[in-house]
């Protein structure tokens, strides 16, 4: 990443709009010759901030299109930077050609997320804001949009930093506990120090409660089909994903690994993931299997119990498993066999047959229930990415560690936890995260944005 106070020196281009062919597409330039080029190519100047109509030309002067052309000064712009951008006809063809005469004017080719990149060196953006831009674009549900667009407006951000500022008058106050260790002050004691420390516990956990609903949005419901060997898991996956995904054999312990498939049932989006048969197994590749199938199901949001409906005690076996698992639905599969098709009917399950398709209605309907009910809890929540969650994580876990050490009589260790605290949450918004990990992140974004 450049030094924001020293602009990086070569000027950027790239398609702004989506790939294919539209009505209109954009060409964005963002740099100290941005404005230049753009002029070079309209043959006349441009005003700022003033849609200007223009014929755009190749280097050497030949018609390419016309359309309007837009220019921004630094810093008034969403890279912070001078930024022109060229609205033509949507030919990706044209675009492309627009793109290369701004080449042949002294432009670069943008990579992915630089746009964004330069935004956030430019302190337009931070990078919570930065993500939430990116998760705005691929936004798969009306919701998920809402809460991309809380995050972009920097609602996420506001609430880490005041966490963060809490959490550095708190190691002003450790430090100073140390500093006086002799000359004890009520307002430095261990009990008043803890007091605080508790407050901003509890006040991370609720932004640790939102921010995990806001991966919901973002990511969708991650739903694990479960259940004992052969009863039609893996079938399960591919009349829902309504595409042959998953190897299905007769033969019990087929799947041997996670197979996820990203699905829309009725109006919502969820991570499907398929997994081995739960049983005891002497094979060591399958019981890795089964081993990935419970870390799966450990931080699932929907568990599918798919049961062989010749077999509906098998439930029992599960239970445990099913246990911290938010929301459940039992599903008794083969119902078209002749010796289950009597059997009486169950509240508690959902009768499908995958082999004929009978109830797999029912069943999308009551996944989408679930699913929205799941996410309508997330309503007012702020997107959030699961690098974010994890640090959120890894800081209150950090204040645990303070709050433990201060309980021991120990400030000095008690202050060092804080700063670890506080530096997690800088991770969120950039502040202390590496060059190198912040350029991992930007590759991730679309090219153009």
């Amino acid at each position: 990443m450049s030094d924001p106070a020293s602009p990086p020196r070569d000027t950027l281009v790239a398609i702004a709009t989506a790939q294919g062919a539209g009505g209109v597409g954009i060409v964005r330039l963002s740099g100290p010759r941005a404005i230049g080029i753009a002029e070079a190519m309209c043959e006349q100047a441009l005003p700022v901030r003033e849609a200007k109509y223009a014929r755009f030309r190749d280097a050497e002067g030949g018609l390419i299109d016309d359309g309007i052309a837009l220019v921004f000064r630094a810093p008034a712009s969403f890279t912070g930077e001078d930024v022109a951008e060229l609205q033509a006809h949507g030919s990706p063809v044209l675009l492309r050609q627009l793109v290369d005469a701004a080449i042949a004017h002294g432009a670069r080719q943008a990579g992915p997320g630089e746009f964004s990149a330069r935004a956030f060196e430019h302190g337009k953006l931070d990078l919570a804001q930065a993500e939430a831009l990116a998760d705005l674009i691929a936004a798969g549900s009306a919701q998920a949009a809402r809460a991309a667009r809380r995050s972009l407006d920097g609602a996420f951000s506001r609430e880490v930093e005041a966490i963060a500022a809490r959490l550095m008058a708190l190691r002003v106050q450790a430090e100073a506990a140390i500093d006086f260790v002799d000359e004890p002050l009520e307002t430095l004691s261990e009990a008043r120090l803890g007091a605080t420390l508790a407050g901003i516990r509890d006040d991370l956990a609720r932004l640790r409660a939102r921010a995990e609903a806001g991966q919901r949005l973002r990511d969708g419901l991650h739903a694990v089909i479960i259940g004992p060997p052969n009863a039609g898991k893996s079938s399960l996956l591919n009349a829902l994903a309504r595409s042959e995904r998953a190897i299905v054999t007769d033969i019990a312990g087929t799947t041997r690994d996670l197979l996820r498939e990203t699905v829309r049932v009725g109006d919502v989006e969820l991570m499907l993931v398929d997994t081995a048969g739960l049983r005891e197994s002497g094979d060591a590749i399958e019981q890795e299997g089964i081993r990935r199938a419970e870390a799966e199901l450990a931080r699932a949001d929907l568990a599918l119990v798919v049961l062989d409906a010749r077999e509906p005690g098998a439930l029992a076996a599960f239970e445990a498993r099913l246990a911290a698992v938010p929301h459940r639905l039992v599903i008794h599969n083969k119902t078209d066999l002749p010796e289950v098709t009597d059997m009486p009917a169950s509240a508690d399950v959902l009768r499908v047959s995958v082999r004929d398709g009978t109830g797999l209605s029912a069943l999308e309907a009551a996944i989408a229930a679930v699913a929205r009910g799941d996410l309508a809890a997330g309503e007012g929540a702020f997107s959030a990415r699961a690098r974010q969650v994890s640090a959120l994580g890894a800081c209150a876990d950090w204040l645990t560690g303070a709050a433990d050490e201060l309980r021991a009589g120990r400030p000095e260790l008690a202050a060092e936890a804080l700063r670890l605290a506080q530096e997690g949450l800088g991770e969120i918004t950039g502040r202390t995260l590496p060059d190198e990990l912040l350029g991992a992140i930007f590759s991730t974004f679309c090219i153009g944005k």
